[in-house]
């Protein structure tokens, strides 16, 4: 476990979030999933969030912050388009753990102005239009949700793709000046499924079938052998994107900004 702080570096640390992320990322990495989970929550003060789609990653994090009764507040982004084997393990964590899950859904209004300007598919229509429904659907409840938090705690691995290759166990979230910590930015997601395994966590059927990275249904299909992990959300876009705004990486975008650039 993490040596308590002194009085003076804690009052350091807290006027340097910077500071605090590197020191958290620096010890993290002799640490177990339940003793980073932990380290994090007595090393930062006020609320912290963890954001959960139920998938794989998140379920090995919500076992850890859950048996451990962890002071940490669970939320999910629920967005109308869920799938059913979402639901399902939604409810059949919720009674495992015995704590309801907070949902967060999008305003109803901006919702039925997005569904009239787009109709029921339309953010196939382009990126935009699918970048639109994101933001409506996830990015502007996920704001909501971590409204007032200091830190939140994601599923994010390094692995996971090129997007995320730089994820560190802790970094500042300038945007939304908050910690943003990510528990398993060093698992592959063999370990991941050890894990639940090993603990009996509840996971999503949907991950037997191929679905390896799960969002809306509409926009999420099973991956074939070979395929990277992400490679089954939103398909049908031929710039290869794959996030949906959540996680925005200033110097992946940057990069891709300055190489659409040169290419024009």
């Amino acid at each position: 476990m993490s040596a308590v702080l002194a009085p003076t570096a804690r009052l350091t640390e807290a006027k340097e979030p910077s500071a605090l992320a590197r020191r958290l990322s620096a010890t993290a990495v002799s640490l177990d999933l339940f003793e980073r989970l932990a380290a994090a929550r007595a090393a930062i003060g006020g609320t912290l969030v963890f954001t959960t789609s139920f998938g794989l990653e998140d379920q090995a994090i919500g076992h850890a912050i859950l048996s451990q009764r962890l002071d940490v507040e669970l939320v999910t982004l629920d967005t109308g388009r869920l799938f059913p084997e979402t639901h399902d393990v939604w409810a059949e964590t919720e009674r495992r753990y015995g704590r309801r899950i907070r949902a967060i859904v999008p305003d109803r209004r901006e919702l039925e102005t997005l569904i009239e300007r787009q109709g029921s598919d339309g953010f196939r229509a382009s990126v935009d239009a699918r970048r639109a429904c994101c933001h409506v659907r996830k990015v502007t409840p996920l704001n909501r949700a971590l409204a007032g938090a200091d830190a939140w705690i994601t599923g994010l691995r390094a692995d996971q793709s090129e997007h995320r290759a730089d994820v560190a166990f802790a970094s500042v979230d300038g945007a939304r000046g908050l910690i943003k910590i990510n528990p398993l930015f060093d698992w592959t997601r063999e370990r991941a499924a050890d894990f639940t395994r090993e603990y009996g966590v509840p996971v999503n059927a949907l991950h037997e079938r191929g679905f390896l990275s799960i969002g809306c249904a509409p926009c999420t299909r099973a991956v074939a052998p070979g395929e990277p992990e992400r490679a089954g959300r939103w398909w049908w876009e031929s710039e290869g994107k794959t996030e949906c705004g959540l996680h925005a990486n200033p110097l992946h975008l940057a990069a891709r900004a300055a190489h659409k650039a040169a290419q024009s």
